[in-house]
């Protein structure tokens, strides 16, 4: 059984692992594997719907139709959208369409063209 390293900010060996990060309960510090980088400093590799890498500027292609919310309209299929910005929150892609103005998208629903 391998023990876990303790936490690097209050030093409490109540550390858990969960996923590729390790957690402090008492104080919440959450830091990757990777010789105590935190885990929000580490770079945050953005995917599409097929597995491919996502950077910015790619151009990508709606996969299926997307409803917008707030109006009546939708993202067709097959709609391709240039000059992407990943960002890290919900939505992960900002990018302007045509017709439509700036709109924030979730990756699971674009492939890269």
């Amino acid at each position: 059984m391998s023990t876990l390293p303790p936490c690097p900010k209050c030093n409490s060996g109540f550390t858990y692992e969960d996923g590729s990060v390790y957690v402090c309960p008492e104080c919440a510090h959450e830091w990757s594997e990777q010789a105590g980088v935190p885990a929000e400093t580490a770079t945050k590799v953005y995917r599409d719907s097929a597995g491919n890498v996502l950077q910015d500027g790619d151009t990508v292609t709606v996969i299926k139709d997307l409803k917008l919310k707030g109006s009546g309209g939708v993202i067709k299929m097959g709609t391709k959208v240039r000059n992407i910005r990943l960002v890290d929150s919900d939505h992960d892609i900002d990018c302007k369409i045509e017709g439509f103005g700036a709109m924030s998208l979730k990756s699971e629903f674009v492939r890269k063209a």
